[in-house]
C-alpha cells in the first residue's frame, strides 16, 4: 500500500493522508480487517509528524471507515467501504469546490437541501 503527501499542496497533510486511505478503499488494495500502517512507521516514511497521521486516521474513524484499538492499531471497518468512500470523495470535492467559489458552510448546505428530493 502506497501513501503520497504533497507537501507544496494547498491540500492540508491530514486531508491528503485519509484521501490515499479513502482512495485505496475505492481501488480495493484495502479492504475490510486490513490493518494500516502504524502511525509513527507511516509518518516516518512520509516525513510528516506522526500526531499529523493520527488526525488523519481519528477523521477516518469519525467517518466510520477504521477503528482504533490500542495495541492493534488502526483496522479498516467500513462494511461497504467503497460507497463510504466514493460519497466522501465527491463531498470532498463539493467542499473544495465551494472554497474556491467563495461560499460558506451554509451556502453549501442550502444548495445540498434545494437538490435532495
Amino acid at each position: 500500500m502506497l501513501f503520497r503527501v504533497d507537501p507544496s499542496s494547498s491540500v492540508p497533510l491530514v486531508e491528503q493522508i485519509s484521501g490515499n486511505v479513502r482512495q485505496h478503499l475505492v481501488n480495493g488494495t484495502i479492504t475490510t480487517g486490513d490493518r494500516l500502517p502504524a502511525a509513527r512507521e507511516l509518518a516516518d516514511s512520509l516525513g510528516v509528524n506522526m500526531h499529523t497521521v493520527l488526525k488523519a486516521y481519528a477523521a477516518l474513524r469519525d467517518e466510520g471507515l477504521l477503528e482504533l484499538r490500542r495495541g492493534r492499531g488502526a483496522v479498516i471497518t467500513a462494511t461497504h467501504p467503497a460507497d463510504s468512500a466514493r460519497m466522501s470523495a465527491a463531498l470532498r470535492e463539493v467542499a473544495d469546490a465551494a472554497r474556491r467559489m467563495g461560499l460558506g458552510a451554509d451556502d453549501v448546505v442550502q444548495l445540498v437541501r434545494k437538490a435532495l428530493p
